[in-house]
């Protein structure tokens, strides 16, 4: 029996796509992919004031998340933390009769200024999955299903890898839309 077909909405939230290739690329590898929608935050949202009514129907709508954005000192842009406070209401997302989200899967393409895979316990870093564990404790409070995270390294040196990158990046969107996937925590 084959997997049934899932809703997917990629969430990008970049406060510069104009001037990322990397999140660019990704973006582009995943626009004509079959149930895959694409919604840009901060091309809505350019005042910051979210149509929370809009959001929720939109999650309604599609059965997996993506969020892809850069990693911006340790966290997710400013306009993706406003919106996870303005749409995952109490009530609605979480709390007494909060289960719109129940059971729907949550996905982090997250792409970082440097080596993704410098990030770990030395220094001042973290690891992506404790950077990325706020996140996945909101899906898990909310009822969604943590699918993981995958990281793609920003810088120049790295960038020569962005055809690789763009290649893998539409291979988990197309699984997460077919509903066959359960994408693994990864550094590229």
């Amino acid at each position: 029996m084959s997997p049934t077909p899932s809703r997917t909405l990629v969430l990008l939230a970049h406060p510069r796509l104009s001037a990322s290739r990397i999140n660019a690329a990704l973006l582009d590898a995943a626009r004509d992919i079959s149930g895959v929608t694409i919604h840009d935050l901060y091309h809505a949202y350019p005042d910051g004031d979210i149509d929370v009514a809009a959001e929720q129907q939109r999650l309604l709508a599609h059965d997996t998340v993506v969020l892809q954005f850069p990693i911006q000192w340790y966290a997710m842009p400013a306009l993706l933390k406003h919106w996870f406070d303005e749409v995952l209401q109490s009530g609605w997302a979480y709390g007494r009769d909060g289960n719109a989200l129940a059971g729907k899967g949550l996905f982090v393409a997250a792409t970082s200024g440097g080596d993704p895979a410098g990030y770990g316990r030395h220094a001042a870093q973290f690891t992506l999955t404790e950077l990325f564990r706020p996140i996945e404790a909101s899906a898990r409070y909310c009822g969604m299903r943590w699918l993981g995270h995958v990281a793609y390294g920003a810088n120049e040196r790295i960038n020569a890898r962005l055809p690789e990158f763009a290649i893998d990046y539409r291979s988990r969107i197309a699984a997460l839309a077919r509903g066959d996937a359960h994408p693994e925590h990864d550094s590229r």
